[in-house]
C-alpha cells in the first residue's frame, strides 16, 4: 500500500558511535538534499532518532544512507526503521535538528 503513496513517513533510530561526530548535521544535510522533511535528535541512550517524510524513493535512499554512510567520523552498528506509512501531506515544514 505505501509503495503507491505520494508521500510516506518512517521513524528511525541509529545505533553506534553517532553522537559527538556531527551525525545530526550530516543527516539534516542529506535529508535536505533529498527533499525530505522531518527531524532528528540525540537520545539519552547514545543513539540518534528521528522521522522522515517524503516520496517513497527518497525515503528509501535516506534509509540506506542512515544504515551505511552517516557522518565521516561516525560508526554505525545498525539502524532500525518503523513501517513506512502513507502520508496525505507533510507534517513538518522542513528537516530540522531537535535539541533538548
Amino acid at each position: 500500500m505505501a509503495a503507491h503513496a505520494a508521500l510516506v513517513a518512517v521513524k528511525f533510530e541509529v545505533f553506534g558511535r553517532v553522537q559527538k561526530v556531527f551525525f545530526r548535521k550530516y543527516t539534516q544535510a542529506e535529508a535536505q538534499k533529498l527533499g525530505l522533511h522531518g527531524w532528528c535528535e540525540n537520545t539519552p541512550r547514545g543513539t540518534v532518532q528521528g522521522e522522515l517524510e517524503g516520496p517513497p524513493e527518497a525515503v528509501r535512499q535516506m534509509k540506506t544512507w542512515l544504515r551505511t554512510t552517516g557522518s565521516p567520523k561516525s560508526h554505525i552498528e545498525r539502524a532500525e526503521f518503523s513501517e513506512e506509512l502513507p502520508l496525505a501531506a507533510y507534517t513538518h515544514e522542513e528537516f530540522g535538528i531537535r535539541r533538548h
